[in-house]
């Protein structure tokens, strides 16, 4: 099995450094780039299987790094953002980032966090039976990760895909946040559940656009549901 991809984007010399050797004696091939423009120039060439993203960059910052590769690459993305820039850690979410870091971080945090979404990936990337869920105009393909509303290809990150798939298995039951983050991100999840709100808010907003209205439904202080389509598998 070839090792994963990692790239690491910081100007901080120190800390791409830090986390290079972390991650190299993981076995990862590890590859970095300290602006903007270089960033975009080694996801393209190397095609990563992470991105571990600082927003903080000089010329093209960090958001306008993943805005740019978000119409291109579905690459899972890690930012790593100040402790107290809570606006940008939203608006990373919003443009498509999958998870965020708080700086000043633990490597070792990182490099479990990075584990944990590699695991995810090879199980959800592992040959399975076609484990397709309906429900009501939607179809969820497992085995092709493939979603279509009527004769609509819906596309989704792996995370949107993920969360979708988590509510379509118990349509009409609500999950909360906790639920949520533990079936898509796992037990070992070190971030704020908010991160489910801003990525509910991408899938609902991409099936709103093909028609599909009300499928997902918020209940106030407790998390979200599909809507339930009775006889349905």
């Amino acid at each position: 099995m070839n090792a994963p991809k990692i790239l690491v984007v910081d100007d901080e010399a120190n800390i791409v450094n830090l986390l290079k050797a972390y991650l190299e004696r993981e076995g990862y091939v590890v590859y970095t780039a300290s602006d903007g423009l270089a960033a975009l120039k080694a996801a393209r060439a190397y095609k990563p299987d992470i991105l571990v993203l600082d927003i903080m960059l000089p010329g093209v910052d960090g958001l306008e790094v993943l805005a740019r590769l978000r119409r291109e690459s579905q690459v899972y993305v890690i930012l790593l953002t100040a402790k107290a820039e809570e606006t940008d850690r939203v608006v990373g979410l919003t443009v498509g980032a999958d998870d965020y870091v708080t700086k000043p971080f633990s490597p070792r945090e990182l490099v479990a966090r990075i584990k944990a979404s590699l695991r995810r990936m090879r199980y959800a990337t592992a040959p399975m039976q076609r484990d397709v869920l309906l429900r009501g105009r939607l179809r969820i393909d497992q085995g092709r990760r493939e979603v279509r509303f009527d004769d609509h290809l819906v596309q989704l990150t792996p995370t949107e895909f993920d969360l979708l798939v988590a509510l379509a298995r118990y349509p009409g039951m609500v999950l909360s946040r906790q639920q949520l983050i533990e079936h898509v991100w796992g037990g070992d999840f070190y971030g704020e559940p908010r991160v489910v709100d801003v990525h509910v808010g991408h899938v609902r907003k991409k099936l709103e656009a093909i028609g599909g209205d009300g499928l997902i439904e918020t209940v106030r202080g407790v998390g979200y549901r599909l809507k339930d389509f009775p006889n349905e598998s």
